[in-house]
């Protein structure tokens, strides 16, 4: 699969790039990556997934734009009020880059749905906020064999991992915490979904390029509010019933 001249002129700072190159190129064109979740995260992920030549993004969300979206989705506009999230993102996501397919999906993924949809992609990126879609698409790229890049944020802390069979999500969080907390219970500043997002995307495009090293079994902890990260290892639990580390 070759480049035409404006995709040459495009990509052109991705072809100097050492870890990336033409061949790493190629593997962004031709690959497929589902994002789980058009919010607050998917949203500044799917942005410099398109712009990096992602071939085919896949968005699953059955949302509408809302106002309280716009402080934090950044692919949203107050015109976009009361129209669904996938609908507007493939919009705006082809505008930025004609050379990108996108497949929408207005649906909650979930226990009955998610090895389906997962199974038609190469990757997966999980920036939903809730613990049941969360675990729904662990368990499906575990099953299905793919890798799940998985980004969570609330207040003023975010974080990244990556899960390539064991350890699994699971692993870091076996169930629903008693005091699991949401965005739209405790908040959250908004720059702060942009930074999470955009590690995603930088944790996928790693990834599918062969760049680097991955955040695969660590966890990528961020707070703003004291201008910290640091990353931890995430253990594999031997009494873990999906991926049975």
């Amino acid at each position: 699969m070759s480049f035409s001249d404006g995709e040459v002129e495009r990509y052109a700072r991705h072809l100097v790039l050492r870890e990336v190159g033409g061949s790493g190129q190629q593997k962004l064109k031709t690959a497929r990556v589902l994002l789980v979740g058009a919010g607050g995260l998917g949203a500044p992920a799917a942005l410099y997934l398109a712009a990096a030549g992602i071939g085919t993004l896949g968005l699953a969300d059955p949302d509408m734009v809302s106002l309280s979206n716009l402080q934090r989705q950044v692919l949203y506009q107050t015109a976009d009020l009361g129209r669904l999230k996938v609908e507007v993102a493939a919009e705006r996501l082809i505008a930025i880059n004609p050379h990108v397919a996108v497949e929408t999906h207005p649906v909650w993924l979930d226990a009955d749905n998610a090895r389906d949809l997962v199974s038609r992609y190469d990757l997966v990126l999980d920036g939903t906020d809730d613990f049941a879609t969360r675990f729904a698409a662990s368990d499906a790229c575990l099953a299905e064999g793919k890798t799940l890049v998985s980004g969570a944020l609330g207040r003023w802390t975010g974080q990244v991992g990556v899960f390539q069979g064991a350890p699994c999500y699971r692993c870091l969080v076996p169930e629903v915490p008693p005091d699991a907390e949401t965005c739209a219970l405790v908040g959250v500043v908004g720059a702060l979904a942009g930074v999470i997002g955009s590690m995603m995307a930088l944790e996928a495009i790693k990834l599918i390029a062969g760049a680097g090293d991955s955040l695969t079994g660590r966890l990528l902890i961020y707070d703003a509010l004291a201008a910290e990260t640091r990353t931890v290892r995430i253990g594999a639990d031997p009494a873990c019933p999906v991926c049975k580390a």
